[in-house]
């Protein structure tokens, strides 16, 4: 992506270089991550059902340590939530109650022996405002590069990464996905249990 800027009238050395940082940055809304993701892509290459779920390690607000996914390998499934979130305080329609709900029934997937990890691509302050305001419970892995997003080809449009869930055996094997759509943004709470209620019975 290319912007023009005229700074012809711009005189002020520290201006430019605050104007050129707004795109270079994580931090804000106009930031690097919205410049790498605005052009609408679909999901591309995503794992399959049944194929190992790619590894990954991310931060975690409250936590000095990485999340490293293989930990959970041989222990309990996981649910992963590939969240949309441009701001702490600009969130997707579709995501801001689905982040919501998750959270009022996160202890309903604990109950099943799953742990969920949510990921965003908000920077460390901006996820660390969000989990305060919000209280969120569950773990919150921060991904401002987006790296793991597209290692899971979840698309993107509109300076941001698209959201999406997979539910990760015991084994690391997927064992469901589902990727946005207008029709049907995020799979719902619901869902997600009646998936753990199918591992519980193999």
């Amino acid at each position: 992506m290319i912007i023009a800027v005229n700074f012809s009238k711009i005189n002020n050395e520290r201006i430019n270089n605050n104007l050129i940082s707004v795109v270079t940055g994580n931090t804000g809304f106009l930031n690097r991550r919205f410049a790498s993701n605005f052009i609408p892509l679909p999901p591309f290459q995503v794992p399959a059902v049944g194929s190992t779920a790619p590894d990954f390690g991310l931060p975690q607000i409250g936590n000095d340590h990485k999340v490293q996914l293989s930990g959970y390998r041989g222990k309990q499934p996981v649910v992963l939530a590939f969240t949309r979130i441009f701001t702490e305080k600009l969130f997707c329609p579709y995501c801001y109650p689905h982040i919501q709900d998750l959270k009022e029934r996160y202890q309903d997937i604990r109950d099943k022996g799953a742990e969920l990890l949510m990921i965003t691509s908000t920077d460390p302050i901006q996820s660390q405002e969000i989990v305060d305001q919000l209280s969120l419970p569950y773990p919150f892995l921060y991904d401002p590069d987006c790296q793991v997003f597209r290692r899971y080809g979840v698309g993107q449009a509109l300076g941001a990464p698209l959201p999406a869930q997979f539910l990760i055996n015991r084994e690391g094997h997927i064992t469901f996905r589902h990727l946005f759509s207008f029709v049907d943004g995020n799979a719902s709470t619901d869902e997600i249990l009646a998936e753990l209620d199918k591992l519980a019975e193999e």
